[in-house]
């Protein structure tokens, strides 16, 4: 029997590693990775999360570094996933990124991220109201990379100008907004309603988003255009704790859930792709076959968009000694 595959669009850290601590080593990376793909992981979009501008593109060229150094991290790290800074800066739809540094685009900063990348953003994650002109999207979009909507209460206009202007996916949907919203004026049905034009992403952990609600939304979306990221931080594959994310700590409880110290919100997840593959199929009733198109093939085919601008590069597969857990 075939071990099952999976890509995952959005993850923040695995098994006790970060990818958005300043001072992450080759080791971390590699033990990371080496984690990743003895639970059946095949390819990532590392994420690099809301921060000022300068933190942000050095994280994201020390993880470029990283990985043009080593085999395995290359063959794994398929590019980054940019969530922010230009994302709503209103309480929870901003979520766990700091709101400090949320703001409005402006084209200059978003190419300082993409240089610091060396081509290989591949998602850039980014609230329609603040993109007002559309600059940075349609920009985005003509260089290949795919624009998601998230951490977003764009308006029905706001989503039909960004789709015009070249956005094409939304960012875990049911997350990145406040708990209490206008029961039918809010940013899920308005998604929902625009689902014909988008890619949508969800977490599957059953915290995000209660199994009956997700059941719901791809019965609105439809296998085909739906695909399932972990949103995983650190704590990933580690159980309950405290867990690094960027310049915060995040508590995972018993439940394996992780929460804002004040429960505000949730904080990524601690669930890995094989757990929420078993989800799906234990959980809503989707077949083996759906649950691959969720968790490998509709992914990968998102990141085959961007082949003519991200180039691969080969490299020689090395094997992992299995996880290699860092203490938090």
């Amino acid at each position: 029997m075939s071990i099952p595959k999976y890509v995952d669009l959005q993850i923040n850290g695995y098994f006790g590693v970060d990818f958005n601590q300043d001072d992450i080593s080759v080791e971390d990376l590699q033990s990371a990775c080496a984690a990743l793909e003895v639970d059946g992981v095949e390819q990532v979009l590392v994420t690099v999360i809301t921060e000022d501008i300068v933190k942000m593109a050095s994280r994201i060229r020390r993880l470029v570094e990283l990985r043009s150094e080593d085999p395995l991290i290359r063959r794994m790290i398929a590019g980054i996933h940019v969530e922010g800074p230009f994302i709503s800066t209103e309480a929870g739809y901003v979520g766990a990124h700091p709101v400090y540094a949320a703001k409005q685009t402006v084209w200059s900063e978003m190419d300082t991220l993409l240089e610091a990348a060396d081509g290989l953003v591949r998602i850039v994650t980014l609230a329609p109201e603040q993109d007002p002109t559309q600059e940075v999207t349609r920009r985005l979009a003509d260089q290949g990379i795919i624009v998601s909507a998230g951490h977003t209460n764009a308006s029905l206009n706001d989503l039909d100008a960004a789709i015009d202007a070249g956005l094409s996916m939304f960012t875990h949907l049911g997350n990145g907004c406040p708990r209490m919203m206008d029961r039918h004026d809010n940013i899920i049905q308005r998604v929902l309603s625009r689902s014909e034009n988008l890619q949508i992403g969800l977490i599957a952990d059953g915290a995000h988003v209660p199994f009956f609600a997700l059941k719901n939304y791809l019965d609105i979306i439809g296998i085909d255009r739906a695909f399932v990221v972990s949103d995983a931080i650190s704590a990933a594959g580690c159980g309950p704790g405290v867990y690094p994310l960027g310049d915060q700590e995040v508590t995972v409880g018993a439940d394996g859930v992780p929460r804002a110290e004040d429960d505000s919100h949730l904080v990524g997840s601690a669930t890995t792709m094989q757990q929420m593959a078993e989800n799906l199929q234990r959980r809503l009733g989707l077949t083996a076959t759906e649950v691959r198109r969720l968790t490998y093939t509709n992914p990968l085919k998102q990141l085959g968009t961007c082949e003519k601008v991200v180039p691969q590069r080969v490299s020689t597969p090395s094997k992992s000694n299995g996880h290699q857990a860092t203490t938090t």
